[in-house]
């Protein structure tokens, strides 16, 4: 064993420690000695020395990986591993592919800094603060599992989303939905189920390609959604949970009239197969064409089933349930449309005031 100190180029005392490890291999080890005497250098290494001798030398620490090295790690441990649904996974592979890996994909993940972040933010100047805050938040959730997994010690950055306005709803008004759920039944019974399951009971696109006819009760009137299908992925509803959603009377007779045998799916092509979501907006499409209203796909058609529950009155926790909304936060978006809340609010004016109760304290005029 061995421990030799010499001056340091720089000042202060160079610590040379030297010696065989239990296992027989050669350990050496030269830093600069935290104190400034050469007997207290001599002290501080053969105590250093001690030290390795009896724990070990240290593990040399893990490189910081870029963010480009990271971000497989990042999709398969945390956005596969807990399952999200495939549409949102793929969001975030297009995210990293397209804004993030071109932006920062070379830089190591704790050298991210809040400059980076402000110079990102002015590449995606272009975009929509909604999109912004979409990557934004990619690149927040990527950094604490980073940090979650010991890969960096702390977040790098603050970051802050950028103030988006609360986007509005689109809906067809009731004269307009009326113009397009006849044009759709002209056009063929495949886009008239399209346009009621999405207007007349609120079914998002996915869920519409793979509701089947077990989930279809018209001794009850009753559809049963639970699961929905994404570019061949078939998952849950939005929300993780089925609902029951009662059927109007012309959805559950255009239903009934359109039984089939070809398939298990409700909606399918002539040969059997499964729908995809482009084939769903092309039907909407052609209907709001055909009926000289606005044209759009088919969500547009949920945002009317919402609205017009609100415009008609219904309680905000009704709409939750039958839209199967995870936050009642996304039913109140509708609810400024419902007139009845608004004049029961204000009719509570006009309600004559109760006589002053005993222990009331009452104005009096002044003495």
């Amino acid at each position: 064993m061995s421990v030799t100190v010499r001056p340091y180029r720089n000042g202060g005392w160079e610590v040379d420690i030297q010696f065989r490890l239990p296992d027989g291999k050669r350990y050496r080890e030269r830093c600069k000695a935290p104190v400034e005497s050469k007997t207290g250098a001599q002290r501080w290494g053969e105590d250093r020395e001690r030290h390795v001798l009896q724990h070990g030398p240290a593990k040399p620490k893990e490189e910081v990986p870029t963010l480009t090295q990271f971000a497989a790690r990042f999709i398969e441990g945390y956005a596969e591993a807990n399952r999200q649904k495939p549409s949102e996974i793929s969001a975030k592979r297009t995210i990293l592919k397209v804004h993030l890996i071109p932006a920062l994909g070379t830089m190591k993940l704790d050298a991210i800094t809040n400059e980076r972040i402000q110079l990102l933010k002015h590449r995606l100047k272009e975009k929509a603060p909604k999109t912004v805050n979409n990557i934004l938040t990619v690149l927040s959730v990527l950094l604490k599992k980073a940090v979650e997994w010991d890969v960096i010690e702390r977040m790098p950055c603050t970051i802050r989303l950028l103030k988006a306005p609360k986007k509005t709803m689109g809906f067809y008004d009731f004269d307009d939905y009326d113009r397009l759920v006849e044009a759709a039944q002209k056009l063929n019974p495949a886009t008239y189920l399209v346009a009621l399951l999405g207007g007349d009971a609120g079914l998002r696109c996915g869920e519409i390609i793979a509701l089947e006819w077990s989930d279809v009760d018209l001794r009850k009137r009753q559809l049963c959604v639970q699961r929905s299908e994404w570019r061949g992925h078939v998952t849950v509803p939005k929300g993780g949970r089925l609902r029951y959603v009662p059927m109007t009377i012309r959805l559950a007779a255009a239903l009934r009239d359109q039984r089939h045998l070809k398939a298990a799916r409700v909606l399918c092509q002539r040969d059997g197969s499964a729908l995809i979501q482009e084939m769903v907006g092309d039907h909407v499409r052609r209907a709001a064409k055909r009926a000289g209203v606005a044209v759009s796909g088919a969500h547009r058609l949920r945002h009317t089933f919402c609205s017009h529950l609100a415009m008609r009155g219904a309680p905000a926790r009704a709409i939750q349930e039958l839209a199967g909304h995870q936050d009642l936060s996304t039913t109140q978006r509708y609810m400024h449309l419902s007139p009845a809340a608004l004049d029961a609010a204000i009719r509570l004016l006009d309600e004559p005031r109760l006589p002053a109760s005993r222990g009331e304290i009452l104005e009096t005029a002044d003495r």
